[in-house]
């Protein structure tokens, strides 16, 4: 599959460059940026071509990788997605839920698939733990806990990111906090209470359909020495935490490439396609607008 890159930042540096360009079954065939200087040095790092026009680039693949800012990457993935573009996306998947229902109609309408890059589903030993804890009945509340230093740690290559710097921890960190909880304990009835502070640091408390609450802290403003994820379930089947660790974002990125293939290639929908992304979003907005009301 011929796939083209969207973004040239750190993320797509780290982590979707050497993900794509070393993947058997893709052949990374060009990057597009908004600095063409900066698509010039990572194309040539990796064998590609740089191109200064989208529309050529889509011209040109079987599908897209898009490692750029939510807000940018909405109309980017809804552009590809009615070329017959193949998406595999970051998350969030938008900034507002207008934009992310048009990705997701998008895909839907062309019959493209799509993948959603949340990155702990693509852990094994975390997809493994989710897959086991969605079948066992009877969860009665679950805690998760996000917390990044990328605002305190001083050396961040997204400390200086405007969109993280506008919509914080609640959206940077959030989608995956929702992308363990989701699939365990069912979608979400409601945002129940929400609270800013410190920093960016959210709190928030979901009901899920499946009976069960989770109450949810997220933050990019943690002391480095408290930062790290955790999600404990508690319920008839006992006390579940989810496995730390995972090895690294290029070999879980080479995953969610397998899943666009999969997807692709038999027309069945992946759990973290862009109908979830939308999902996500729409709870997301839903306690943005409980903490700018409490915060009012």
């Amino acid at each position: 599959m011929r796939i083209g890159l969207l973004g040239t930042g750190p993320w797509a540096q780290m982590a979707h460059a050497p993900a794509l360009a070393a993947h058997p079954q893709l052949d990374l065939t060009g990057v597009w940026g908004r600095r063409p200087d900066a698509a010039k040095e990572l194309a040539g790092l990796h064998g590609a071509r740089a191109y200064d026009d989208v529309d050529a680039l889509l011209a040109d693949v079987d599908a897209v990788a898009v490692a750029l800012p939510p807000g940018v990457q909405a109309d980017l993935a809804v552009r590809a997605a009615r070329a017959g573009r193949h998406l595999l996306l970051d998350k969030p998947l938008a900034a507002t839920v207008r934009e992310a229902r048009a990705v997701a109609e998008a895909a839907r309408e062309a019959q493209v698939a799509s993948v959603v890059f949340f990155t702990t589903r693509f852990q094994p030993a975390a997809a493994t733990w989710i897959t086991e804890q969605a079948a066992e009945e009877g969860w009665f509340t679950a805690r998760a806990q996000w917390l990044g230093s990328v605002f305190s740690g001083g050396d961040s290559p997204f400390a200086h990111s405007p969109w993280r710097r506008e919509k914080g921890a609640l959206w940077d960190v959030g989608p995956h906090a929702l992308s363990v909880l989701l699939p365990v304990l069912g979608d979400a009835v409601r945002v129940a209470a929400a609270a800013y502070g410190p920093g960016d640091t959210a709190h928030l408390v979901v009901e899920h359909d499946g009976g069960a609450f989770s109450s949810v802290t997220l933050s990019l403003t943690a002391p480095p020495a408290a930062a790290g994820a955790e999600v404990e379930l508690r319920g008839s089947a006992g006390v579940a935490r989810l496995p730390s660790g995972g090895d690294g974002p290029v070999p879980a990125l080479s995953r969610a490439a397998d899943a666009l293939l999969a997807a692709a290639r038999t027309g069945r929908p992946h759990p973290c396609d862009a109908a979830f992304g939308l999902r996500v979003t729409e709870i997301l907005a839903e306690a943005e607008g409980l903490l700018n009301t409490d915060e009012g």
